[in-house]
This record gives structure tokens, sequence and C-alpha cells, in this order.
């Protein structure tokens, strides 16, 4: 098996039979031996009904995987592990791809010198963006609306990570490398951090020397959710972002490292304040979310590392 498509999906089955549809309608040489396997992350609507008509209409082609650990970065882990492809792509489960994007994201894969690929991501359908939020220059926010993805139309070797909507990799990578880390992305548990399982990932290979491709001529498609045209929604994603870059960098469990996180934000607190143009406005203060989102996730691993220590001097000491 030359690839697997590895899709996961928690309660959009709709949107995943959507998704599914157009992966169905792939265009690859017949030398390729490709498949899609869906991963149900413990969903309670019709998803395996769905899954399973897919598997009957295109025999072998598709294949279902249920893991019941709750949170889409096991869902990702169990889907490297269950896909028989020696390339691993991945898209998200309310997307759609134009018939090339498969065939486009992995040919370059084959020989060895690129270690993954992302494609471009773009959306839908057109929308009318509120007054607060830019869509375009550097205060931009699309990749958070709707994994915006589009650095040209030339391939090129990245420099920045792609996004998990429209990315694959060798699997090598990932026996290499390890995994995606379990203690970031989606979650119904609000102690992990919503962002970064993916990005992390591509991040991990360049650091480790590995040569990332961008291709362009990869193209999905992705809606723009109207509860993501939010403030609140922003705001969130935002703070989990700041927690995320605690867990990613390892920063220190000292509460000393707090009044460093504090210092670096006070400046942009005060431009914050004293702006008055909406969308400038409001991405300084997206940026003092972060820090906010540092702070509490530093003060959370102090708190357990000193919990941890005081729980192993107990152990330690001799019993009267």
């Amino acid at each position: 098996m030359n690839i697997t498509v590895i899709l996961c999906t928690y309660n959009r089955c709709q949107a995943l039979s959507k998704a599914l549809h157009s992966v169905a309608a792939s265009e690859l040489p017949d030398t390729i031996e490709w498949e899609v396997l869906v991963v149900d992350n413990n969903s309670t609507d019709q998803t395996r009904e769905v899954v399973e008509e897919f598997n009957r209409r295109y025999p072998e082609r598709f294949r279902y995987l249920f893991e019941p650990k709750p949170g889409k970065s096991h869902a990702l882990n169990a889907g490297i592990h269950g896909a028989r492809g020696e390339i691993l792509a991945f898209i998200d489960d309310d997307v759609t791809v134009e018939p090339p994007w498969l065939h486009n994201l992995t040919s370059a894969l084959h020989d060895g010198k690129w270690a993954g690929a992302g494609g471009r991501t773009l959306p839908a359908s057109a929308f009318s963006p509120p007054r607060w939020l830019a869509l375009s220059g550097p205060l931009s926010m699309v990749g958070i609306l709707y994994a915006h993805f589009d650095i040209g139309d030339a391939p090129c070797e990245l420099h920045c990570a792609p996004y998990g909507a429209n990315m694959a990799f060798r699997r090598g990578m990932f026996e290499k490398h390890g995994s995606f880390r379990t203690d970031l992305g989606p979650s119904p548990h609000n102690e992990i951090p919503r962002p970064n399982e993916d990005t992390e990932f591509g991040r991990r290979l360049m650091a480790a020397g590995e040569h990332l491709r961008y291709e362009p001529s990869a193209i999905v498609y992705h809606p723009v959710s109207e509860a993501r045209i939010e403030r609140q929604y922003f705001l969130g994603w935002w703070f989990d972002y700041g927690r995320a870059l605690v867990r990613e960098n390892g920063k220190s469990q000292d509460t000393g490292e707090i009044l460093k996180v504090i210092g670096k934000a006070l400046p942009i607190t005060l431009r914050w304040i004293r702006t008055f143009n909406p969308q400038l406005r409001f991405y300084r203060k997206c940026w003092v979310w972060v820090a906010a989102g540092e702070v509490v996730e530093i003060y959370r691993q102090a708190r357990g590392a000193k919990a941890s220590r005081d729980r192993l001097m107990r152990q330690a000491s001799p019993r009267t």
C-alpha cells in the first residue's frame, strides 16, 4: 500500500459524508495503491454507518477504525498505527478536496528527499468578516478561522509547519521522531490546550533537520463556521495557544517565569488599551490573551510539580 489518507472525526456525519465523497473522486495513477482510514473518536451520531456505506460502494478503499480514548491526538495516533500506507496524508472531517489533491500532495514524497508536505487550504465559500477581524496582511487571523494555508503559487520548501487539514508525511517520520503529542490538540478535557498538535509535529521535524515541501496544487476547501466568527472564540483560541506554547517549548515550571511573561506582556497591553483601530486593537488584545494563557499554564505546571515533590517527600519520610 502506497498511501493512506487518515481522517479523524467526531459527531460530524453529514460533513464527513461530503468529505468522503470528494476523496473518493481522487485521481491517482493506477500504479499507486491508496486507502482512506476514518478514525471515529467516540461519535454518537451515524458516523459508523456513513463509513460502512462508503466501504460497500468502494470495496477495500475505505476502512473504519474506532478509537475510544477521547482527543484528536489519540485518534491521529490510532490512525498512524492502523494505516497500511508508506505515505500518510491527513485532512479534517469537514473539508472537501479537489480530485488531483492526493496525488499532488504526495507525489514528491516517494523518493525520500522530502519528509512531508503541506498543501493549500482555501475557504469553501465567500463570507463577510466583522470589522474587527483582519483577513490579510500582518494582522490576519484566517489560519484560526478556517485553517487557511496559502503561501503562493510556486512549490517551495516550507519554513513553517503545515496545518492538519492538508498535510502528508512519510510513515518513517513517525517511527523516527515519534507520534502526535496527546497533551495538545482538540479534546473534551479542558486541561489540554486545543492548538498545536499538528504544527508541533511539523516543527519537530524541521528542528531535527527534515525538509517539508509546500505544494500549492494540492487544494482543499475548508468551511467558515459562523460560530467561529465571534470574538470569544478567537480569545479562547489564543489563550489556549499561550498554554500550548508553554508545553511545546518546555518553559520553566518555576513561578518566577510568570514575572518574565508579565514583563513582556505589559508593553503590548498598554498599546492594546490605547489603540482605536478595530483590527489592530483586537489583534493586540489576542496577544494579551496569549500571555494570560502562558501565565496560567506555567502556574498549573509549577503547582503540579510542587505537589509531586511533596508527595515523593511524604513517601520517602520514615514512618514513626
